[in-house]
């Protein structure tokens, strides 16, 4: 049989693009169950704090088509949340979240009632007559003016360490002969993909099905299953198709927990889709933080202290706390360091996952921080992050698995023309353009999670690969498509994915970056599984055929066909991750015009060099490098949402005026693989690269913009207003 040999790694285009673009590819809300659905709309509170008094739904019950008016008063009975924090790190995605569960309301915006009815139209014109006296409590949102009431979390996001100390920071920060304080504030900021969330619940006697757009299938089946008190295993979960996640779709919402009670009461399947406001005091945010950056170098420019402090925001009933100094544990070496992490609790719901958890924030305060010690040095920015290469781990004291930041510098450096950005900040003029180069380091943890994966062949030599695996929009469908071609030496053709359903093995699903090297691991695994099957059946004495025996041949030996599993080793179990450290590197590069006389900023070009192990499809790789440098380029100058001091409310919670680059501010981006396979890291040698496109991205804009005009902005993202007042008087 024929063999596409070196399969893997080639900019295959996506399997399941024609479905996408034909409109047959079916997400949640678009799916026709047997039985008509009914459709719901949740009432959200229009106070942050305080609790409901008394509400009226009386008109909405005898409004046309309506079936079920659903609130605090008549919810089925659910287990309580728990306490503010989990007692593990898992329980976080997987703990019980009941809806319309008491009076109290925690922030502006929670459900107070779901409305259900026999259209859409009918159900939003209902929800509109029910009448809600609140008896509202004071907020608090505030942050630069309560630092007094920070406190130490137990652990950061993913159960890491809230500080971490090394030497005496204090005192060589003080010795240093070069020194660099600076406070940075990143904003509150939404990840709102393309399909919100939605829900449509069905039940059929005990067993309830879930389609919803989800990142982790087991961590929602867990979810609801935690919440309405029932088995795992009577509740299924659907998502072959999810439009686009972020980190905002790794555990159930309101519209999951909603839809499948109002199935059960009501007998029918209902369908919830939180409006695109919804989403904003809904689905889960950045949290808004302050970060103090302290470097100490001799005037050579090695550092000599290293210091990152996090305040950060945090919900008052569910504590949230982004792991945004630990970024910097493992960037540079210095003898003496010191991170640490604080909240500060507001009238909000739950700041959640949003893509580069962490990393994101935390890089474009530090990466700017480091280009203000290189001006302060007169030193060349890369030649700074050059000179404090760390020989192992800093903070860990283990060796790096792979790494190859500098090879990622300075063949940006060659690439990108850094031999022409000015020393001098202001000084390259086109015109009544100001122009300015920035460059910013980019760094990120590579984990493992566990997965399972089955693997088919029939006896026509057609291969099925079976997960429960979510492909979010990053190409997971092609790319494990690629991977059991290449290890069973089938066409690529010949392969049929199928991903989604909580019926097939289980996995980590999507996030962290963890996907792809998950999940095709498994399948790596089971695909040579099936070949020790298969050269079992065909008397082959060294279980290892070279390729796939023939259509025939299979008929003869396993005319039933045959399939095999095989698993991931999560990085819990695997010993390389103990013994070295795992990152994903990168450098960003970007130019900049601004203009002198109004302050625009305007992207002109960027560029990004990846030391990410072996690249897995080089089209949806550099796909999803460049995505992430679009949201660099947002962060650093135009996203923000704004949050309401006096009502703890989001004032900008839509697309129109939530600012995002459109395809006029974001030039031709270019994206380059060093690469590098990372033995260490799996059986594939690949490495997460999804969220690492928008490490350092902001910062490299940031410093460009810098570069430009002279003018370090802290608070971000970069505006008019906060660059105006500092640029050069415009030549009359």
């Amino acid at each position: 049989m024929a063999n596409d040999s070196a399969v893997i790694g080639k900019p295959v285009d996506r399997i399941d693009g024609p479905l996408k673009v034909t409109g047959r590819a079916t997400y949640a809300y678009e799916h026709v169950p047997d039985q008509a659905p009914a459709y719901g709309v949740i009432l959200g509170a229009a106070i942050a704090r305080g609790r409901i008094v008394a509400i009226d739904t009386a008109e909405a019950e005898r409004a046309p088509g309506v079936l079920h008016v659903m609130t605090h008063r008549n919810a089925p009975p659910q287990a309580a949340f728990g306490p503010l924090v989990t007692p593990t790190p898992p329980e976080v995605f997987t703990r019980a979240r009941p809806m319309l569960a008491d009076d109290r309301v925690r922030f502006h915006d929670e459900p107070v009632a779901l409305v259900v009815a026999e259209s859409f139209e009918a159900a939003r014109a209902a929800a509109g007559l029910i009448r809600v006296r609140y008896e509202e409590e004071a907020g608090a949102f505030d942050l630069a003016g309560r630092l007094a009431e920070a406190y130490a979390p137990p652990r950061a996001n993913a159960g890491l360490q809230t500080d971490s100390a090394v030497g005496d920071f204090e005192g060589a920060y003080a010795a240093a002969p070069v020194q660099v304080e600076a406070l940075y504030r990143t904003p509150y900021e939404h990840h709102n993909p393309m399909e919100p969330h939605a829900t449509l619940a069905e039940w059929s006697g005990d067993m309830v099905t879930i389609r919803t757009g989800a990142q982790t299938l087991a961590n929602f089946r867990a979810g609801i299953a935690n919440t309405l008190g029932i088995p795992p295993e009577n509740v299924r979960i659907v998502s072959p198709f999810t439009g686009g996640g972020f980190g905002a779709k790794l555990t159930v919402h309101a519209d999951t927990v909603l839809a499948a009670l109002a199935a059960r009461v009501l007998r029918r399947p209902v369908k919830i889709a939180l409006t695109r406001q919804q989403m904003f005091g809904n689905a889960g945010h950045r949290a808004e933080m302050m970060h103090l950056v302290r470097l100490g170098a001799d005037r050579d420019g090695r550092l000599t202290a290293l210091g990152h402090d996090v305040c950060s925001a945090t919900s008052r009933v569910e504590e949230y706390c982004e792991q945004t100094a630990v970024v910097t544990r493992s960037l540079y070496a210095a003898p003496n360091r010191l991170t640490r992490h604080r909240l500060i609790p507001v009238d909000l719901r739950r700041g959640e996952w949003m893509r580069s958890p962490g990393e994101a924030p935390g890089l474009m305060a530090f990466e700017c921080g480091m280009d203000e010690l290189a001006d302060r040095l007169g030193l060349d920015p890369i030649e700074l992050r050059i000179r404090n290469e760390p020989a192992q781990d800093p903070e860990r004291g283990v060796p790096f698995a792979s790494r190859n930041l500098v090879g990622c510098l300075r063949e940006g450096a060659r690439r990108f023309g850094w031999d022409r950005r000015s020393a001098e900040p202001g000084q390259r003029r086109e015109g009544r353009k100001l122009i300015g180069m920035g460059v910013a380091a980019a760094i990120r943890p590579n984990y493992l999670g566990a997965a399972t994966a089955r693997v088919a062949i029939d006896a026509r030599a057609r291969v099925t690969v079976q997960l429960d695996m979510t492909d979010i929009g990053t190409g997971t469908y092609t790319i494990l498509a690629q991977i059991a071609a290449e290890r069973l030496g089938v066409p690529l053709s010949a392969v049929t994915v199928e991903l989604g359903d909580t019926r097939f093995p289980r996995t980590a699903g999507s996030g962290g970056s963890w996907g792809a090297a998950s999940s095709g691991s498994a399948v790596h695994q089971a695909c040579f599984a099936l070949r020790a099957k298969i050269a079992e059946a065909a008397g082959i004495a060294d279980g290892t055929p070279d390729g796939m025996p023939s259509a025939d041949l299979l008929a003869r030996i396993a005319p039933d066909g045959l399939e095999a599993e095989g698993a991931s080793t999560p990085m819990t179990a695997n010993p390389d991750y103990k013994a070295f450290s795992q990152h994903s590197h990168g450098a960003q590069f970007a130019e900049v015009a601004v203009d002198i006389d109004t302050g625009e900023v305007r992207l002109r070009r960027m560029l990004a060099v990846i030391d990410a192990g072996r690249v897995l499809n080089a089209k949806t790789a550099r796909s999803q490098v460049i995505g992430g440098m679009t949201w660099g380029l947002g962060a650093a100058l135009m996203e923000e949402t704004h949050l309401d001091p006096r009502h703890g409310r989001f004032v900008n919670r839509d697309l129109a005026e939530y600012h995002v680059p459109v395809h006029a501010d974001v030039p031709e981006l270019e994206v380059v693989f060093l690469e590098q396979p990372d033995e260490k890291a799996n059986p594939l040698g690949a490495k997460g690269l999804g969220e690492l496109g928008v490490c350092g991205a902001g910062a490299a804009v940031a410093n460009a913009v810098h570069s430009a005009t002279g003018v370090r902005v802290r608070d971000f993202p970069i505006t008019l207003d906060k660059l105006l007042p500092g640029l050069p008087l415009a030549d009359v």
